[in-house]
């Protein structure tokens, strides 16, 4: 019996792997989620659009992640030019993708960040965790849940909050104690 893997596991990383050059606007410092790289019942991999509607979506990146994809951009063209007539994909602009431009083999991540944890020592976790790693994150520096919430693509804030519900309650504990912070320094000056 297969494994059942966690809800979205495999639309973050499809999510990239569907990811097209013409989906990135590096001038305005946006991405696009508009289709996803996934398994078919048989296996084989299909590009596709999102789950849902909450899925496609607009991101805004952060300046260094745009300055390290205009690096990565001009690398992309480099190996599309010396791969000239080996570069079989001609439909797509795959950001991600193997030596001839067709995409990754949606388990293709995975792999490679097993074998990187393995030779780095570090500790292995999930792809899908750094994503809700990155959304623990926002969360703890006051980032609004419904904004996290677009971000990760769900189709309501309520599956942001049933989610991080652990991280939310830390944040709001933290707003008590700012809280209380301000009345004490009151209280203490008059």
């Amino acid at each position: 019996m297969k494994k059942k893997r966690p809800l979205g596991t495999l639309e973050s990383r499809g999510e990239l792997l569907g990811l097209e050059w013409s989906h990135i606007d590096l001038e305005k410092g946006i991405v696009q989620i508009k289709q996803i790289i996934t398994r078919s019942s048989g296996g084989r991999p299909i590009l596709k659009g999102p789950k849902s509607r909450n899925s496609i979506r607009v991101i805004s990146l952060p300046p260094m992640m745009v300055e390290e994809l205009k690096k990565y951009h001009i690398h992309w063209k480099k190996e599309k030019m010396r791969m000239r007539d080996m570069w079989i994909e001609h439909e797509h602009e795959f950001v991600f993708c193997n030596e001839n431009g067709k995409h990754y083999y949606p388990t293709t991540p995975t792999t490679w960040w097993k074998r990187f944890a393995e030779r780095s020592g570090v500790r292995f976790i999930r792809l899908h965790d750094l994503r809700q790693t990155s959304a623990t994150l926002l969360i703890n520096k006051g980032v609004h849940a419904k904004i996290i919430s677009e971000r990760l693509g769900h189709s309501n804030i309520r599956i942001t909050m049933d989610t991080y519900g652990h991280a939310l309650q830390t944040a709001d504990q933290e707003a008590a104690n700012k809280l209380d912070s301000l009345f004490t320094r009151q209280k203490n000056s008059i």
